[in-house]
């Protein structure tokens, strides 16, 4: 039996699409990303599904246009979310009332110790409270906590993806953990 290769690397792929024009490289990159696309798409789409689906749709194909002019400084995927982002930000401003808030009921946000206390992760009352706690930060204290805790980016890369200051997002970070903590503490309270 034949072992299966070491997949390749997120710049393998891009060198064979550039290169070689590889359908199938592409192929691999967009089923490697197209999950944690579709979910930032869906929130940047005020949950409405259908659209977040368009949304990804028009990013990859944003992404296979533009692929020469990846420039391998950031993380692809960091270039991915970014490319979602500002397109949405068009169409929020071709459609502003369609675009209004970011739908944290669809939301389904990974809990960890670090968020809540670990006896109540699991519960749906914790999830629940999480997400009113979340309801109430600011926009963008929302993205860049999601950017950071769920899709594991560093705080520079959550700069790049939202296009502000490094500043500005350690400021969002620091004032929306605050924030959480302030509004979830009836948990630190029954955890003690």
């Amino acid at each position: 039996m034949i072992p299966n290769p070491e997949p390749l690397s997120d710049a393998g792929l891009i060198a064979r699409v550039m290169t070689q024009q590889d359908q199938h490289a592409f192929r691999q990159l967009v089923l490697r990303y197209q999950s944690p696309v579709r979910r930032w798409a869906r929130r940047l789409c005020n949950g409405d599904e259908a659209a977040a689906d368009d949304l990804a749709q028009e990013v990859f194909i944003k992404v296979y246009r533009s692929l020469h002019s990846f420039r391998g400084e950031a993380r692809f995927s960091t270039w991915l979310y970014r490319i979602a982002f500002n397109l949405a930000a068009s169409q929020k401003r071709l459609a502003r009332e369609r675009w209004t808030k970011v739908d944290l009921e669809d939301a389904t946000p990974e809990l960890d110790s670090h968020q809540v206390q670990a006896g109540h992760a699991g519960s749906l009352d914790a999830r629940r409270d999480l997400e009113a706690a979340m309801a109430r930060l600011s926009q963008p204290q929302q993205w860049a906590l999601r950017l950071s805790l769920e899709e594991e980016l560093t705080q520079e890369e959550v700069a790049e993806v939202m296009g502000i200051p490094l500043g500005t997002v350690k400021t969002h970070l620091l004032r929306g953990k605050k924030a959480l903590r302030t509004h979830l503490s009836s948990w630190q309270e029954t955890a003690q």
